[in-house]
């Protein structure tokens, strides 16, 4: 199994790609520290990813923390420390994309989107990476960035800048953190199925086009983005650091 015995912290885990890349890790080996928003909606999200995690033989507790708050980060590396003793791989994929136009962007969610995506997971990252350091034995921190890093988006003006701050931050702490043995990793996945774009998608004009830019033929599901999260969490990805993986389905290139 590639990640036996690794403590593995996702954030943003009660559904979607956070809950595909659990189980997935899980599968390989590792106990979880599940983090997600704190909502009374989630909670049975969470219970029943808990419960499927111990069903593969492995473990896991939970935190509820906003992510846009600082603080979520000590607090979900506390968990980690208290039930399985370290930390070794760091997911951050909390995130929301309330779309909305550019010239009428209301403050409020311009911050909650920036707070949520990018200021909250730079201390969260900083507080990984700290128990990391100090327990020096490396690991493995992980952003899910997006395609979004690399092209714009009308009603995204809010949210690109925070994938692509997500990509830097994961290059830069690769530079900061390599000392350490500490690797830092972004993917960026393209257009896949889950809460953040499901109205976007129900207009089956915009759901046929996006398909149509894709050679893959289709569009992205959660469970793909657990191979790539697993990988990156591993020894098998030893030397990598600084990199940037598109799972995308092969829309980026496809500009014809």
């Amino acid at each position: 199994m590639l990640l036996n015995d690794k403590t593995v912290i996702i954030t943003g885990a009660s559904r979607g790609i956070g809950r595909a890349a659990a189980l997935e890790c899980a599968r390989q080996g590792a106990n979880l520290v599940i983090g997600y928003s704190g909502s009374e909606s989630s909670q049975p999200l969470v219970d029943e990813l808990i419960g499927e995690i111990r069903s593969l033989g492995r473990d896991a507790t939970s935190v509820g923390a906003p992510a846009g708050d600082p603080n979520t980060g000590d607090k979900l590396v506390d968990a980690a420390v208290s039930h399985f003793g370290s930390v070794d791989v760091f997911v951050n994929n909390a995130g929301i994309c309330p779309f909305h136009s550019f010239l009428d962007m209301p403050r409020d969610t311009y911050l909650e989107t920036v707070n949520t995506n990018l200021n909250g997971a730079y201390f969260a990252v900083q507080a990984a990476a700290n128990r990391m350091k100090e327990q020096g034995n490396g690991g493995a921190i992980i952003a899910v960035s997006s395609i979004s890093a690399l092209v714009g988006g009308a009603m995204q003006t809010h949210y690109t800048p925070t994938k692509a701050g997500l990509l830097s931050l994961m290059q830069s702490c690769a530079v900061a953190l390599g000392p350490y043995g500490i690797r830092c990793n972004a993917l960026l996945p393209g257009t896949i199925e889950t809460d953040i774009n499901k109205d976007d998608l129900a207009d089956q004009d915009k759901r046929d086009y996006m398909i149509g830019r894709t050679p893959l033929g289709r569009l992205g599901r959660p469970e793909d983005m657990a191979g790539p999260i697993a990988f990156l969490a591993s020894d098998m990805a030893a030397y990598v650091t600084g990199a940037s993986l598109l799972v995308d389905g092969g829309m980026f290139v496809n500009l014809q």
